[in-house]
């Protein structure tokens, strides 16, 4: 299985929290810095119509999700056996 990948910012506090939920479940992805990565920024703003919404969660499965709730985000990981 792929990892998650994880678009954020360093400074963002909806990344952190999701960032705690992975852990949570010890949880491996990949963390892609939209700050520091123009290919990533550019991912998260052709996923949002031009925005730069974090955190941006890409799924093995194809399925994306933006700025989730916790509920949200472990509602997913149970949905792919994560959680």
């Amino acid at each position: 299985m792929e990892k998650i990948q994880v678009y954020g910012t360093s400074w963002c506090p909806d990344c952190a929290q999701a960032k705690q939920v992975f852990s949570k479940y010890n949880i491996k992805y990949d963390w892609h810095d939209i700050d520091r990565d123009k290919k990533a920024c550019a991912y998260v703003e052709q996923v949002n119509e031009g925005f730069q919404s974090v955190p941006t969660i890409l799924f093995p499965d194809g399925s994306i999700l933006v700025e989730p709730s916790d509920a949200a985000l472990t509602k997913k990981l149970g949905e792919i056996g994560l959680a």
